[in-house]
């Protein structure tokens, strides 16, 4: 009995959600007929390729050796059918992008939207993650992130540089007076991330500022942004958000400035799909235009 491309697509759904019932969802079929569909593809080869228990599906070896051809087939699946749509000048279909929130919240959207009107045949959508958006399980078609990955068959672009400081609102600084020095600082309530929640050392703004108590906090950068509109305290924001908030001031603006970068990270076999690398180069380039534009607002 000879293996059938779906049988693939099953072996790859179920390797990336590691269960039947998870492969299910994103194949729109019950857990039993995934199962059975990898029985027949485990007679076909001969061989396991996976070790079941109560935890869910790990990847044997031999499956571990299977993924990284049947990936490849994907791959070429995607090439060949954009292939046969022939050229265009606009791009269709549909492509997913995972985000960190600041970016998900302050950038993408406007990004999208103008991609999205040049382009109406094309289904954008951006999940916007507390933790690094796997690629391998293809929780995404692309990711932006805050540092560059250093492991996996992926491909890291720089996007740009963009900057923080540390804000207040209007009402907070006038009731709690001025801050004028970073000794100033002590005594006042900090907003920031739940320090065991930090999935990147690049989000860990308040460790290079020398703060140590988080008063206030969230996994959400829209949710410390509304800490302090609330004037409950200090928090860092990214100077591109602050276009969008009025009410908010940089403190120590001279004293206190981080500067982060973002990086555009895809699949490394991607590369050959002309669909992604149109998209890519222009969500890219809309980042790098917005963030100008609203840091020069800030």
């Amino acid at each position: 009995m000879e293996p059938h491309w779906d049988d693939f697509k099953i072996f790859l759904a179920v390797a990336r959600e590691e269960s039947l019932s998870g492969a299910g969802r994103i194949l729109k079929l019950d857990p039993a007929t995934v199962g059975r569909r990898i029985a027949r593809l485990e007679e076909a080869l001969e061989t396991p390729l996976f070790v079941k228990s109560p935890q869910g599906y790990a990847l044997s070896a031999a499956g571990e050796r299977l993924l990284a051809h049947s990936e490849e087939v994907e791959q070429s699946m995607r090439a060949a059918t954009e292939a046969l749509s022939g050229p265009a000048d606009t791009l269709a279909g549909q492509i997913r992008i995972g985000a960190p929130d600041g970016c998900a919240n302050y950038l993408l959207p406007q990004v999208c939207a103008a991609i999205s009107t040049a382009n109406p045949d094309l289904d954008i959508q951006i999940v916007s993650l507390p933790r690094v958006v796997n690629l391998n399980r293809r929780e995404a078609d692309m990711a932006i992130a805050v540092s560059p990955p250093t492991s996996g068959q992926l491909t890291v672009q720089k996007i740009t540089d963009y900057r923080l400081h540390l804000v207040a609102s209007r009402r907070y600084l006038r009731l709690s007076g001025p801050i004028e020095t970073r000794a100033d600082l002590a005594g006042h309530k900090v907003i920031g991330y739940i320090p065991d929640m930090i999935y990147d050392s690049e989000l860990d703004y308040l460790s290079d500022l020398g703060l140590t108590r988080v008063a206030l906090a969230s996994n959400s950068v829209s949710v410390q942004i509304k800490f302090a509109l609330s004037s409950a305290g200090l928090c860092v924001a990214h100077d591109f958000a602050l276009a969008e908030h009025s009410f908010l001031r940089k403190v120590l603006a001279d004293d206190i400035s981080l500067k982060r970068s973002f990086y555009l990270v895809r699949h490394l076999g991607d590369q050959r799909s002309e669909r992604l690398n149109r998209f890519a180069e222009k969500l890219t380039e809309g980042i790098q235009k917005e963030v100008v534009r609203l840091e020069e607002q800030a």
